[in-house]
C-alpha cells in the first residue's frame, strides 16, 4: 500500500515537472522537501522525548538513579550493531559531509543518509546519549533534498540548492524557527548564494516549522515563555557574559578535539571500543543525570522560577534549596558536558554538537547571572542570561553568529532580547574566530586539505583538482645543447617555456622565451651558446599534491605566467596561470547558485 501511494505521488511530481516552469518545480520541490525533513523530525523528537519521559517515570517511582545510566549503554551498543549489520560498517557523522558533498561530490548524497541518521541518532541520542538530533535531522534533510533533485534529473546548481531547503527545514521543524533555519543553510552550509535562491529556501523552512507546529506535542520542542524586559543598565555584564562564552566555546572545541583523537588511538574493536566509552559515560550521567539525552528539559528548568528542581534524584537531591550547591552542581556539568559529548559520539554513537553548544550555553548563562547575584555585586535577570548564554556558545563554536541571534530570538517568543543577543553573540564569534580559525563542522575537513569557509575564492579553489590543469606535453631540452634546437622548437611549436632536464629527467631550469628574445635572432650566438647558460632556476616549484589554493599563492608571490611541477623529485609539467584562471571561473558559475 504505502509503495502503491510513492509510486503515485512521484507520477504525480513527474507529470508536473513537465507542465509548470523550471522555477516553479523548484518551489514545489522546496514544499516538499520541507515536508520530508519535517516527518524526520518528528520521528527523531518524538521517540526522544518518549525514552527520556518514560526512564524518568520509572526512576521517580522505582528510585532506580543507575536506570538512566544503563539506558546509554544500550542505546551505543544498538548503534554500532545497526551500522555494523545494516550500513555496511561505516556511518558519516557531521555536518561537514553536506559541505562536502556540495564542493566534491557535485552534491550527490548517498541514499542511504534518508533513513541511517533517522536510525542511528534515534538509538543513541533517545536511549540517552549526551547529544543532539540536530546535525542528524540536518543531514537528513539534505539526503532528501539530494535524492530528490537526483530522482528527477535536477542540474547541480538546483541540487544544491533542495539540500539548503532539506537543511532548513529541518532546523526550521526542530525548534519551529523558520527564520534561523534559512540563516543556518545560508550561513553554515552555502555561504554563497544569490538572493533569489532566498525563494525556496525559505518556502522549505516555512513549510518545515509549519508540519512541526501542527504534528509535533509543543512540549517536545525548545521554547520559552518566561523572560523579563531588556534592561540596558545590564550590558556590561553581557559583555562579559560574551567573553565568557567564547572562552567557554574554545575549551569545548578543544577538549571535544582530544577526546576524538583519544578514542581514535584506541586499538579496540567496535563493540569493546562502545562498551568501554558508554560505561565512562554512565558514570558521569549516573553523577550529572541532566547529561542525559539532548538535556533541553532541564534548560527550560534553568530557565524558570525554581532551577533547585534540577537536583531531584540526583545524588545532591537532599541540598534541593541550597543555592551555592546548585550553582556547583551546574558549573561541574558545564565542564564536563564535553566529555560526556565526546564520548557519546567517539564510541560509536551517532548525534551532533547542536543541542550540546544550546545546553552548555544556558548553563554557563545561569552560572555567571547566578554567580553574581549570590556574590551580591548586583541583581541580574538569570533566565534573560540563561537564554542568551545559549546565543553565545552557539555563536563560538558553529561560527554563526547570525543563526544563533535569531535562533534564540524565535524560541523565546520574541525579539525583546535582541540587543543583548547580538552583543554576546559577536563577542563570543569574535574570540572564538581568533583562537580557533574554523568551527567545530569545519575543523575536520580543514585537516585533510578540505576547509570551506565564509571565503568564496578559498571554497572554490578548494574544490579544484591540480592534476586536472597540469599541462605534460610541453617539450623539454637539455643543458649542454646550442640553441640550435631550442629555436627550432619554437619556429615550430605555440610553447612560450621550456623545462631543461637531464638524462634522469631531472629539473636543473627553465627558459622562457622573452628571456632570449634578442638571442634567437643573431645567428653566431644561438650557434655558440649552450642553454645552461641562458636558463634560469624557478622562482617556486608546484606539486600534483598541492592545493589550488597554494597554487594560486604560488603564482600571486612569483608573478609568473607559468610554474614547473615536479612529481617524485621529476620533472612532471607546467601549469599556466591563465588556464588555472578559467578553470577558477568555469567552477565559480557552475557553483553560484540563482
Amino acid at each position: 500500500m504505502f509503495k502503491k501511494f510513492i509510486y503515485k505521488l512521484e507520477s504525480i511530481i513527474a507529470w508536473s515537472q513537465t507542465k509548470i516552469t523550471p522555477k516553479q518545480f523548484i518551489f514545489l520541490s522546496a514544499v516538499l522537501v520541507g515536508i520530508s525533513a519535517a516527518f524526520a523530525v518528528i520521528v527523531l523528537k518524538t521517540f526522544a522525548h518518549w525514552v527520556f519521559s518514560f526512564a524518568t517515570y520509572v526512576s521517580g517511582i522505582l528510585k532506580l538513579g543507575f536506570l538512566n545510566s544503563i539506558l546509554p549503554i544500550i542505546g551505543i551498543l544498538l548503534t554500532v550493531l545497526v551500522i555494523k549489520r545494516v550500513l555496511g560498517g561505516t556511518i558519516q557523522k557531521g555536518t561537514s559531509q553536506i559541505l562536502y558533498a556540495v564542493a566534491k561530490k557535485a552534491s550527490i548524497i548517498p541514499k542511504k543518509q534518508m533513513y541511517a541518521q533517522i536510525v542511528t541518532s534515534s538509538l543513541t541520542v533517545g536511549l540517552g546519549g549526551s547529544a543532539g538530533l540536530e546535525s542528524p535531522i540536518v543531514i537528513t534533510g539534505a539526503a532528501f533534498g539530494s535524492n530528490y533533485a537526483q530522482k528527477y534529473k535536477l542540474s547541480y546548481k538546483d541540487r544544491t540548492l533542495l539540500i539548503g531547503c532539506g537543511v532548513a527545514a529541518g532546523i526550521a521543524a526542530a525548534f519551529n524557527a523558520p527564520i534561523a533555519g534559512v540563516l543556518f543553510a545560508i550561513e553554515v552550509l552555502l555561504v554563497d548564494v544569490s538572493i533569489s535562491a532566498f525563494t525556496p529556501i525559505m518556502i522549505s523552512a516555512a513549510t518545515g516549522a509549519l508540519v512541526s507546529v501542527i504534528l509535533l506535542d509543543e512540549e517536545i520542542l525548545l521554547s520559552f515563555k518566561q523572560q523579563q524586559n531588556f534592561d540596558y543598565h545590564n550590558i556590561p555584564f553581557y559583555i562579559l557574559l560574551g567573553l565568557f562564552t567564547g572562552i567557554i566555546s574554545i575549551y569545548y572545541s578543544r577538549n571535544f578535539q582530544r577526546v576524538e583523537h583519544f578514542f581514535g588511538r584506541l586499538k579496540l574493536r567496535p563493540y569493546k571500543k562502545a562498551l568501554f566509552g558508554s560505561s565512562i559515560l554512565a558514570i558521569l550521567i549516573f553523577i550529572f543525570p541532566t547529561l542525559f539525552g539532548e538535556g533541553y528539559e532541564s534548560i527550560k528548568v534553568l530557565s524558570q522560577n525554581d532551577p533547585g528542581r534540577l537536583l531531584e534524584n540526583t545524588l545532591f537531591s537532599d541540598f534541593r534549596n541550597n543555592s551555592w550547591v546548585l550553582l556547583l552542581f551546574v558549573g561541574c556539568t558545564m565542564m564536563v558536558k564535553v566529555f560526556a559529548t565526546g564520548i557519546t559520539l567517539s564510541s560509536g554513537g551517532n548525534g551532533g554538537n547542536f543541542a550540546p553548544s544550546l545546553f552548555l550555553g544556558s548553563y554557563v548563562g545561569f552560572f555567571f547571572s547566578k554567580f553574581l547575584n549570590l556574590t551580591g555585586l548586583t541583581k541580574l535577570p538569570i533566565s534573560n542570561f540563561t537564554m542568551v548564554g545559549m546565543a553565545g556558545i552557539l555563536s563560538g563554536l558553529f561560527h554563526a553568529p547570525l543563526t544563533a541571534i535569531f535562533l534564540i530570538a524565535e524560541i523565546t517568543g520574541g525579539y525583546s532580547l535582541m540587543i543583548p543577543l547580538m552583543i554576546v553573540s559577536s563577542i563570543s564569534f569574535a574570540i572564538s574566530k581568533r583562537f580557533e580559525k574554523h568551527s567545530m563542522d569545519v575543523k575536520n575537513l580543514a585537516k585533510k586539505g578540505h576547509a570551506f569557509t565564509s571565503n568564496k575564492d578559498t571554497n572554490i579553489l578548494s574544490t579544484l583538482d591540480t592534476n586536472s590543469i597540469i599541462q605534460t606535453d610541453y617539450l623539454t631540452v637539455t643543458p649542454n645543447e646550442n640553441l640550435t634546437k631550442l629555436v627550432d622548437l619554437i619556429s615550430h611549436s605555440n610553447q612560450v617555456i621550456f623545462a631543461v632536464v637531464d638524462d634522469e629527467n631531472r629539473l636543473l631550469g627553465i627558459v622562457h622565451f622573452n628571456d632570449i628574445r634578442e638571442i634567437i635572432f643573431n645567428t653566431y650566438r644561438v650557434k655558440y651558446t649552450l642553454v645552461k647558460e641562458i636558463m634560469v632556476q624557478p622562482i617556486e616549484i608546484i606539486h600534483p599534491d598541492d592545493s589550488m589554493e597554494l597554487v594560486m599563492n604560488k603564482f600571486e608571490k612569483s608573478r609568473k605566467a607559468f610554474l614547473p611541477v615536479l612529481k617524485n623529485d621529476k620533472y612532471f609539467g607546467f601549469i599556466s596561470k591563465s588556464i588555472a584562471l578559467e578553470a577558477y571561473r568555469t567552477k565559480l558559475k557552475s557553483m553560484t547558485i540563482e
